[in-house]
């Protein structure tokens, strides 16, 4: 299930990958919003890997590394995964910071959402984030995306949003 956009390659994250995915969770920059600043474990990455094994072979859909099509660099992870008890799996991605500001996230992203829509059947495509993540509410926004919620989760204001087929 590998995608491509005109710059990126997706591929979905294997077992073998723990200790990639593990220093892009660990990163400062990628925990700040991802993981409340909270040092994810090896071992939480481990099961998370295991959960990612499992939802794609069971609804093909789940994490997948972002790698630049030019240096094959892995430069985050851009996928749908299950937050906050929702009954669809929710958009995420997270790049590490060389790689900001250069339009990978809404690239990934787009492609995404047309998988979720053209492949998966989906008939919208949720996401949600810490309300001070401009960047990411910016990315958003170029994925036309609406806001169409706010809670108040663990004393942080979480905004959600929501684009439709």
């Amino acid at each position: 299930m590998i995608l491509e956009t005109q710059r990126l390659v997706l591929k979905p994250i294997v077992e073998s990958d723990l200790n990639t995915l593990h220093r892009i969770f660990i990163d400062a920059y990628v925990r700040r919003y991802l993981c409340d600043g909270e040092i994810w474990s090896l071992q939480k990455v481990e099961e998370m890997l295991a959960e990612n094994k499992k939802l794609f072979e069971e609804n093909k859909f789940g994490l997948w590394f972002i790698e630049t099509n030019t240096e094959q660099e892995v430069i985050g992870f851009v996928g749908l995964w299950y937050f906050f008890e929702e009954e669809q799996p929710q958009l995420l991605y997270a790049l590490l910071p060389t790689a900001t500001k250069k339009g990978y996230a809404t690239e990934a992203a787009t492609k995404i959402i047309e998988y979720c829509f053209d492949e998966l059947g989906f008939e919208y495509v949720v996401a949600s984030c810490d309300r001070p993540n401009i960047e990411s509410l910016k990315v958003a926004e170029r994925l036309g995306m609406r806001q169409v919620e706010e809670r108040i989760m663990n004393g942080n204001p979480i905004l959600f949003l929501r684009i439709d087929k």
